[in-house]
């Protein structure tokens, strides 16, 4: 059986720690183990990443650009096997998959502007013959803590900005679908970045401790759940570190009763059960506003069906499985358990369709041989105090919830205690406009059901969606990334240069 390794001072490493097992969950079988780092190839790592990081900091901004630049053109040419690495591991769909490698893809296109994004400013004469101006700089060694549902949007959410900025990373990407981050090393080591630049360590909560405990390891960013999210980010600073760490969400979509009422429900069916619904940007709450409320219900209930449901690797599948049988379990519990607490269960998907998997049996290895499906489950009627509406499900299970005005709508969403996004389907502008006032959420979509920013904006949720006070990649990862030095200088009058009839040069 294939043993995934790590990637430390430019070299795959196969690690001497426990393994954990990584699984195909559109068949439920057991495909490699990955190796879950020692206490011991955590100092290694950071030791590595520490040795390279002086002279990476000293690069010029003009050569950094030119690597960030011929690892734009290598991740652009190898989209088709990070996808297929994230279907066979993750499940998601091969369209939803090279999706995902294109907006991680964009995280590397703003980091080529390094040397136009690290620009300080200067002031002259801020004192008779005194200057002022200000610099930013590198923090040393950065972790990377990510999650299983994008194993390669959100390492270059981080390594881009991070590497660019003259930090060396290490990434510790989720031990459920390991692969693509040792893609992504050899890709990094491909554009010639120098060895210890980029590092990944396998590993599990052990190695997460370990990174965010280590003294030369000068900030850690994390995406995960939020009871991680809140340790990490007090563990970390508490140390002395910088961290953002993004949380769990519950993100809305309020319907107006004058929206478009196809839009709307397509875009429920697209934002909820896209990628199985394991997003921190998918909606998992319909809030339906007065008479809009059964039309809309019935209209998501008649989509539903059209939804394909089979292995990502299918051409014709829509939606493929959940991560692992214990999750897919997880997310059964909560439909199941929705009718006892008052809600209606319009759709009932706890159980996948019977063409798409054989009954379940063990199979070798372990696991489930007709993989980790569900099926698209749609619940009306649902009030807060519900497990179903409070808990973050992380799976395909819409909820609805009716209210009668605007006003209720907007008071329903600022209770919640997640703020990562929301969206409002309208046709009427003025209550877009007022309801970005009103509305107390991080990212906010008009008309637009997943409101993930291009990668020149930041992203990053308000309340228990994010620990600390930098967003996410975009100019916020920038200035995360570096710290301001600002330096008052005073010169005696120059004396003549030498003469050199040579061109300036960057070097």
């Amino acid at each position: 059986m294939e043993t995934i390794g790590h990637w430390i001072g430019g070299k795959p490493v196969t690690g001497g720690g426990r393994v954990s097992p990584v699984y195909n969950p559109a068949t439920g079988r057991r495909t490699a183990e990955v190796t879950l780092a020692t206490e011991a190839e955590v100092a290694d790592a950071v030791r590595v990443a520490s040795a390279a990081a002086t002279d990476w900091s000293r690069t010029s901004l003009a050569r950094r650009a030119g690597l960030m630049f011929r690892l734009r053109e290598l991740v652009s040419g190898h989209q088709s096997e990070l996808a297929a690495l994230i279907t066979r591991e993750h499940g998601k769909v091969r369209s939803d998959a090279l999706g995902e490698v294109a907006r991680g893809l964009e995280c590397v296109e703003f980091a080529c502007a390094i040397p136009t994004l690290l620009r300080g400013e200067y002031s002259a004469e801020a004192s008779r013959g005194i200057d002022v101006h200000t610099v930013a700089r590198p923090l040393g060694v950065v972790a990377g803590i990510t999650p299983f549902n994008f194993p390669v949007m959100v390492p270059l959410w981080m390594l881009a900005n991070a590497v660019a900025c003259g930090n060396t990373f290490i990434l510790k990407p989720s031990e459920k679908d390991p692969s693509a981050s040792l893609l992504l090393a050899e890709l990094v080591a491909r554009a010639g970045f120098p060895e210890g630049v980029v590092n990944v360590l396998q590993g599990d909560a052990s190695a997460v401790t370990g990174l965010v405990e280590h003294p030369d390891v000068a900030a850690v960013s994390f995406v995960g759940s939020t009871p991680v999210a809140r340790h990490i980010y007090e563990t970390g600073t508490r140390a002395g570190k910088r961290v953002q760490a993004l949380g769990g969400a519950k993100n809305h979509m309020v319907v107006l009763p004058d929206a478009d009422l196809g839009a709307a429900a397509n875009a429920a069916i697209n934002a909820g059960y896209g990628s199985a619904g394991e997003r921190c940007m998918a909606i998992s709450v319909v809030v339906a506003v007065g008479s809009v409320a059964d039309p809309l219900v019935d209209a998501i209930a008649a989509r539903i069906p059209d939804v394909v449901i089979g292995p990502g690797d299918q051409q014709t599948s829509m939606m493929g499985p959940l991560i692992t049988a214990e999750h897919r379990d997880r997310v059964r519990s909560y439909v199941a358990g929705a009718a006892g607490e008052g809600a209606t269960v319009v759709v009932d998907g706890s159980r996948p369709p019977a063409a798409v998997v054989a009954p379940a049996v063990v199979a070798p290895g372990g696991g489930d041989a007709g993989g980790f499906f569900l099926g698209c489950s749609l619940v009306d009627r649902v009030r807060p105090g519900m497990r179903v509406y409070d808990d973050e499900i992380f799976g395909p299970v819409l909820a609805v919830v009716r209210v009668d005005t605007y006003d209720e709508a907007v008071a329903l969403v600022n209770a919640n205690p997640y703020g990562n996004g929301v969206a409002l389907f309208t046709r009427d502008g003025g209550a877009a406009r007022q309801f970005q006032r009103d509305i107390q959420v991080g990212m906010v979509g008009i008309n637009v059901a997943i409101p993930v920013p291009v990668a020149w904006h930041s992203f990053g949720g308000w309340k228990a969606s994010l620990f600390g006070d930098s967003p996410i990649y975009g100019p916020e990862g920038i200035r995360f990334y570096t710290r301001p030095q600002v330096v008052t200088s005073r010169w005696p009058d120059p004396t003549p240069e030498a003469i050199d009839l040579g061109f300036p040069m960057n070097r």
